[in-house]
């Protein structure tokens, strides 16, 4: 938990014990990532974004699937909160990030050529992106993107903690929970379904009779239409509930608290781990197969304690509705628009992060013309 605050310059403990800055931060990336931002703004750029990303794919002889997709999560995500303009950067850096969080969880031995040492070079370069944004935005009032940056700065006239080094490591955490995060749950998701062929089949048909039931076919995907892909979101879950992307949810105690006739001493680290709760054979069927069906007769009861790949309570992750919406775009423009081969690799593993060895390596292409 130490480490993690390290890297990201914060407090942990600071943070925790303020309630005023966790509640600012929840809701102010409510109000950029969240809901009614999504359904409203976010979802026609989404499409967008990841339209011209898949078509720029299928040009490619082949491509490792984790590598591309933090990519794409990076630059977005980059983009909605200090209008990151990938095109015009020199080097691909979201594609830098694609094993950051292995290299965060390596032992911590800051030499050359190991996988932590890379990990600090590359957490450089995003520092550096976003220290100089923050610098022009200051030293040029007058440039406002109406971005989550802007928004940052208006609130440093009234709210005292937030000062440069804050604003910074604050972004950079949100890039990583974002990229890092789903980009590894939608490999997954990708490997899963390209091994069930009775999947693509179901999805297949679910966004064809979206598209179908269009007046017109070629307009942009609705918050109704996205609302409406039942299987879709199934699959979604299954993929989230198999993935745990992080390894443990960190807490600290606050104070002493009794637990099962136990006192935990306040200032204790305390790790829920996701993967308990999710792969737990008295909740879930055979709970390593890969099975969206399943999410058909699984009870909200069930979930509220049995399924919380976004934290649970008052410090639930408040991107959750941006992750599956991502997800789900995704796999709109996918299945409608491109069919994909496996070209190597896909070998799935923990340690203790979700990895894929080698890399899952496929081929995109158009499913018409």
């Amino acid at each position: 938990m130490d480490s993690f605050a390290k890297i990201l310059h914060q407090d942990a403990t600071r943070i925790n014990a303020h309630k005023n800055i966790h509640k600012y931060l929840r809701n102010l990336i409510l109000g950029s990532f969240g809901p009614e931002v999504l359904k409203d703004k976010m979802l026609p750029k989404l499409e967008d974004a990841i339209n011209q990303r898949l078509l720029g794919w299928s040009k490619l002889s082949s491509l490792e699937v984790k590598k591309s997709t933090s990519s794409l999560i990076f630059d977005f995500t980059a983009k909605q909160l200090f209008s990151y303009e990938a095109e015009k950067s020199s080097e691909n850096i979201g594609e830098s990030f694609t094993n950051f969080l292995q290299g965060l969880m390596s032992f911590p031995i800051n030499i050359p050529g190991t996988a932590y040492y890379n990990c600090l070079q590359n957490q450089k370069k995003a520092i550096n992106l976003i220290t100089s944004v923050l610098e022009e935005r200051k030293q040029n009032p007058e440039l406002r993107k109406g971005d989550f940056l802007d928004q940052i700065l208006a609130d440093m006239k009234t709210e005292t903690f937030l000062n440069d080094n804050f604003i910074t490591y604050m972004m950079f955490g949100l890039l990583l929970a974002s990229f890092e995060t789903i980009s590894s749950t939608l490999t997954l998701a990708i490997k899963l379904i390209n091994d069930h062929p009775k999947v693509i089949q179901e999805l297949t048909e679910e966004h064809e009779a979206i598209i179908k039931n269009r007046e017109n076919a070629n307009s942009g995907l609705t918050w109704k239409e996205y609302r409406s892909m039942t299987f879709t979101h199934n699959v979604i879950s299954e993929s989230l509930r198999l993935s745990s992307v992080a390894p443990g949810i960190l807490r600290r105690t606050l104070e002493d608290i009794q637990v099962n006739g136990y006192t935990i001493p306040k200032g204790w680290a305390l790790m829920v781990v996701p993967a308990a709760l999710q792969l737990n054979p008295s909740t879930y069927e055979d709970p390593l197969a890969f099975n969206p069906w399943r999410w058909q007769d699984i009870s909200a009861n069930v979930t509220a304690k049995n399924f919380i790949p976004f934290g649970a309570g008052m410090t639930s992750c408040a991107g959750a509705d941006f992750s599956k919406v991502l997800m789900g775009v995704f796999v709109h423009v996918m299945v409608t628009k491109y069919r994909w081969t496996t070209i190597k690799g896909g070998e799935v593993f923990r340690s203790p992060t979700l990895g894929f060895g080698d890399g899952f390596h496929i081929q995109v292409s158009p499913k018409h013309g």
